[in-house]
């Protein structure tokens, strides 16, 4: 503790200012309070803070670099998998938060361009009025008193400043957890054994191994020859040696598999590693350039490659539950679920591309629907006051195979800035709110449009499920009466939908006796089975879509009934979002109703589901 204080000791710092006589001494420290802290910006984090603060909390969100997204970021990379896609060939893409960031990205950066991405995630973020960023700044140490966090010691290097950021709640999304680790929290690393968990794709014997980290690279087409000369630091990459899984086409957005990992500590090691990752990609690329098997890739050049290593794995703090690799593959019903998951089992190989005699993924079985993820495996079990989401949960090695894309870890990261906030309202802790709130967890989450599987929405508050009359001017498939249906997705194979025929159709709500109204909400079609995430080498197919989704309601309007006459009550136009809301001040009303006036293409309009609220 003493040393890091002294890092505020700037006493035999000689700063003449010019223009003034006396000697200054600078001011590099100071505190701050707030209501919770999340500690890590990537896609975890971001929702976390996200849905903290829209939930009413005072938040500041701590990331260690000069943007947001962590492996998502443009100094990474990384695709925002999620579930990516089942046996079917198709998603069930993740909505709530992630998709109003990825839909968000669709609008504002059509030419995909990694970094105009950072900035979509700043925009988004800073449009938060309850939200503080404070960027290039990591939370070195954890102050904790009775199992408690008490506040995070933070420096952030480009002021040379110990920030003291005080909180009733603290939220590590930063993936290695140096926060929690510091804080006494525990955790594991390494391999569990088959015996613990029974899991069949374990080791017969637990020990160190961590999937590691990739540097990526990309390549663009010049239309020329354009010869390339190896750097000395390049390690050759043997190409007689390796497994046929290693594919080399397509080159154009680098190799997943030039991947370090460790079976000791994989964060102390990690600059060793990042040097030996650098020789590793030029040395896969030197192959694709020189070695004569690629005549395709003699017009193409370096366009990027990355500095810092993608992680994949490290510490994983244990809650009160550890999600096991048979609770995925059995699809266990949890009553404390509030997230879902569904990439593939993907363990990658003890020893990376220094192991190429393996494939470079085992891909252990592959789901045909998705998974839940429990409550009680998002905060510590030793630290009251101690939540978490992302690759850092309490999970095993082997669950940790599928749960670590980030579209996942983004489910995980709405559900505890959700918890985080009821837990300030509450005045209780992580684990209290689990035994004893978890239901009202669960409805906030499903409100604000997260999708908890095979978990009906029965909100007490919501208004529109007592409706005596709800009615359309036309239907193509589905019913109008499943918009209260508690479902605001079509879910294994059955409808929960309504579809008009045509456009300007109408949907009403109404009632016998007047009701106090002032907000309504719905939940429109994005196509959940088509992917949406930015991808460095882009494609139209089944399953993915580079476009705005045609099937995204566009514009709107509200009317509602007062004094026996329809008032126009809001309008919507050039809409974004998935969950759309209007709110006004409170009305005594016999009804409502939308009117869809047009979509991003799609000639028929699809809603999900209707809410309406006091």
């Amino acid at each position: 503790m003493s040393k890091l204080i002294d890092l505020t000791d700037r006493s035999s710092d000689q700063w003449i200012k010019m223009g003034e006589s006396e000697m200054q001494t600078p001011v590099r420290e100071k505190t701050l309070d707030f209501d919770i802290a999340v500690i890590g910006g990537g896609m975890a984090g971001i929702c976390s803070a996200v849905s903290a603060a829209r939930n009413g909390s005072k938040v500041v969100l701590v990331q260690d670099r000069a943007v947001l997204g962590g492996n998502a970021s443009s100094e990474v990379r990384v695709i925002v998998h999620g579930v990516t896609k089942l046996k079917s060939g198709l998603p069930e893409r993740e909505t709530g938060i992630i998709e109003e960031i990825l839909l968000l990205n669709r609008f504002c950066n059509e030419q995909h361009s990694f970094t105009v991405w950072d900035h979509v995630l700043y925009d988004y973020v800073t449009r938060e009025p309850n939200i503080t960023l404070i960027m290039n700044t990591q939370a070195v140490r954890a102050v904790t008193e009775d199992s408690k966090i008490v506040s995070a010691l933070c420096w952030q290097m480009t002021t040379e400043t110990l920030i003291t950021i005080n909180a009733e709640l603290f939220i590590d999304c930063s993936g290695d957890g140096l926060l929690a680790a510091t804080s006494g929290a525990i955790y594991r690393t390494g391999r569990e054994g088959k015996a613990e968990f029974n899991e069949k794709y374990a080791p017969d014997e637990p020990d160190g191994w961590q999937m590691g980290a990739t540097i990526l690279l990309s390549s663009k087409d010049m239309g020329k020859p354009m010869p390339f000369k190896a750097p000395p630091f390049t390690i050759k990459f043997d190409a007689d040696k390796t497994h046929t899984d290693r594919r080399i086409i397509p080159f154009v957005e680098g190799f997943w598999w030039v991947e370090v990992g460790s079976n000791n500590d994989i964060i102390k090691d990690a600059e060793v590693d990042m040097h030996r990752l650098m020789g590793f990609a030029y040395g896969v690329w030197d192959y694709v350039k020189n070695s004569g098997e690629f005549p395709e890739a003699n017009s193409f050049a370096l366009d990027w490659v990355g500095s810092l290593p993608g992680r994949r794995e490290s510490r994983r703090f244990m809650g009160d539950y550890i999600l096991k690799e048979s609770d995925q593959l059995s699809h266990k019903i949890f009553e404390d679920a509030v997230a879902f998951g569904g990439w593939p089992l993907d363990e990658h190989n003890p020893g990376g591309i220094e192991n190429l005699s393996q494939p470079p993924s085992f891909w252990h079985e592959h789901f045909d629907r998705v998974y839940q993820i429990p409550f009680r495996s998002l905060y510590s079990k030793n630290i009251s006051n101690l939540l978490f989401a992302g690759r850092n949960v309490s999970q095993t090695h082997v669950a940790l195979s599928s749960s670590r894309v980030m579209g996942t870890c983004a489910t995980m990261g709405q559900a505890v800035g959700t918890a985080a906030a009821l837990c300030v309202k509450k005045k209780v802790v992580p684990r209290e709110l689990a035994n004893n709130h978890i239901k009202e967890l669960q409805e906030q989450l499903l409100r604000d449009d997260a999708f908890i599987p095979e978990r009906l929405a029965d909100d007490v508050n919501d208004l529109a499920k007592t409706a005596n009359k709800i009615w359309a001017s036309s239907t193509t498939s589905g019913d109008v009466k499943l918009l209260i249906d508690g479902v605001s997705r079509d879910e294994q194979g059955e409808v929960h939908h309504w579809k008009s025929n045509g456009l300007n159709a109408e949907v009403i709500f109404e009632w016998d006796e007047p009701i106090s109204l002032s907000q309504v909400e719905i939940k429109c079609d994005t196509n959940v089975k088509k992917n949406i995430m930015m991808l460095k080498n882009t494609r139209e197919n089944d399953a993915y879509t580079t476009i705005i989704p045609p099937e995204l309601l566009k514009s709107m309007s509200l009317q509602v009934i007062i004094n026996g006459d329809w008032e126009d009550y809001g309008e919507i136009k050039n809409n974004q979002k998935r969950l759309i809301k209007f709110s006004f001040d409170e009305v005594l009303t016999k009804g409502f109703k939308f009117i869809l006036h047009d979509t991003y293409g799609a000639e028929n309009v699809k809603l999900y589901e209707v809410r309406a609220y006091k």
